[in-house]
């Protein structure tokens, strides 16, 4: 588009603009009659059992990868779906899904080529990033000897990215919402699964939520007094 006439421009902006709407139009058209209550019963309010933390890569729909329908998943995402405890954004959101939707499940969905866990690999100045990226990069340090001992380049990519998604779902179980809340209902489990782009599946990478609730615990035990904050 660079080399269009800027009424080129102009007109397809126009145009992928539109498409939002007629798309929004025939969707909205298509639900109400397959379910003539459907809009109706989203307008009564929303019960998730499912919270999705993932990346904000645009090639990764969580409801259509999993199937669900509007109202089944409460999602927030982020570049390289990261938890971190100064994240305000990524904190309420753990919190009041916890706390006041009741999820029953917590997902933390990295994917395989994440844009955010490759410049977290490479060794230079990238400015604004910089403070984001080292989260990535402490799990890169945290797991130095396991990924410096795979040699081949995009398998300790891969690698990385599955660790990431453990260390995130870790950073969820210590907080005070998910301790305390299943300590008195049972749930929510916490989860860490992976996208592949090149068949479109999950992979589960099978988190002992409960052993690792219990080594957290040790140092991380929020439960003794019920907290507001997570």
């Amino acid at each position: 588009m660079a080399s269009e006439a800027p009424e080129d421009v102009r007109k397809y902006l126009q145009q992928s603009h539109d498409r939002i709407f007629e798309n929004n139009k025939k969707w909205a058209e298509e639900q109400k009659a397959k379910h003539p209550e459907f809009f109706e019963k989203l307008s009564a309010g929303q019960a998730p059992e499912y919270l999705w933390i993932g990346c904000s890569d645009s090639r990764i729909p969580a409801e259509a990868i999993t199937g669900l329908e509007a109202g089944e998943m409460f999602i927030h995402r982020n570049i390289a779906n990261l938890v971190c405890a100064t994240d305000l954004n990524v904190m309420s959101v753990v919190n009041y899904a916890v706390r006041h939707l009741h999820v029953k499940h917590i997902i933390v969905c990295g994917h395989y080529g994440c844009g955010g866990v490759k410049a977290a690999m490479t060794p230079k100045d990238l400015g604004l990033l910089n403070p984001w990226l080292r989260n990535i990069r402490d799990v890169y340090r945290l797991h130095d000897d396991e990924l410096s001992a795979i040699k081949d380049e995009a398998k300790r990519y891969d690698r990385l990215v599955e660790l990431n998604v453990v260390e995130q779902a870790k950073n969820i179980i210590k907080t005070a919402a998910v301790q305390q809340l299943y300590k008195e209902k049972g749930y929510p489990i916490v989860h860490g699964w992976v996208f592949g782009f090149n068949d479109g599946r999950l992979k589960d990478l099978e988190i002992d939520f409960e052993g690792q609730l219990k080594d957290i615990q040790r140092i991380y035990d929020l439960t003794t007094d019920a907290l507001e904050g997570s």
